[in-house]
């Protein structure tokens, strides 16, 4: 396993993502490519020190994009929803 801090990336902040932490109790973030669920559930429990009851993952490909002749291809990355226990929340989300 790597270091906690390389598995989180960053919190994808976008409207999906708004209403699924207040109606679900749901936070998103991307993450490192090589995680699983257990890397996953277990660095976002020591950094923020929280209670996640679940991780789902999914696994976005890059996009191909074609500007004239030349083609070039995004990179692929990780989105991680992690269900937190009732109650629980991370300062990040709250603006604290």
């Amino acid at each position: 396993m790597k270091d906690i801090y390389q598995i989180l990336k960053e919190p994808v902040i976008t409207e999906k993502s708004t209403t699924q932490r207040t109606e679900s109790n749901k936070v998103v973030f991307w993450v490192d490519l090589k995680a699983n669920k257990n890397d996953i559930k277990e660095s976002v429990e020591k950094v923020f020190n929280v209670k996640v009851v679940n991780v789902n993952i999914l696994r976005i490909p890059g996009k191909t994009k074609k500007v004239g002749i030349n083609i070039s291809k995004g990179s692929t990355r990780k989105k991680a929803y992690i269900t937190l226990r009732e109650g629980d929340s991370i300062p990040l989300f709250e603006g604290a």
